[in-house]
């Protein structure tokens, strides 16, 4: 009985740690992390067209982008991608992107494809089976975006945010307007 009791909490532990995991964004210790002020680490996706290209951040070169790594399975991804639409839609003419690159596995490119029909979305989507930018970028779960200025410097990080929100829509247009 004790075993099973002692099994059960660290299972709930462990659950527990996980779902937390999932939704914290959070930089690595002070010496070389990535976080506001920092340059925006290069990245390697690929698109989901066939046969698929690769995409890096110097094909953003110039523009603001809105760098948001993200999974099918993510419920806060979700409800985030409709307000990233949005703001792709109201801010594009002038220099800005989304770029949201999936870390969903090897093979699910269809259901990738699915989903951002599904929803709409027209922004550029990319696929990154290898978690090589989740790395890079040092998070611990997703949903984590970065907005990054045109000339590559991390200039705000946020996790599942409300991209329609006055505060963020001021921090685009503040970067717009540079």
């Amino acid at each position: 009985m004790a075993s099973t009791k002692a099994l059960l909490t660290v299972g709930t532990v462990l659950i527990v740690s996980g779902v937390i995991g999932i939704g914290l964004a959070t930089p690595a210790p002070e010496d070389g992390r990535v976080t506001s002020g920092t340059e925006a680490p290069d990245f390697s996706a690929f698109t989901l067209d066939e046969p698929a290209a690769t995409r890096t951040l110097a094909d953003y070169e110039g523009d603001v982008v809105l760098l948001n790594i993200w999974a099918t399975w993510c419920h806060p991804c979700v409800e985030e991608m409709p307000t990233m639409q949005t703001a792709w839609e109201s801010y594009a003419d002038r220099g800005f992107r989304v770029v949201a690159i999936s870390v969903d596995d090897a093979g699910a490119e269809d259901l990738i494809r699915e989903f951002r029909d599904e929803y709409g979305l027209t922004f550029d989507i990319l696929h990154d089976p290898a978690w090589a930018t989740f790395d890079a970028y040092q998070i611990n779960g997703v949903p984590a975006t970065f907005l990054i200025d045109r000339e590559g410097t991390i200039r705000l990080t946020r996790f599942a945010a409300d991209w329609t929100s006055e505060e963020n829509r001021s921090e685009i247009e503040k970067l717009l307007d540079d």
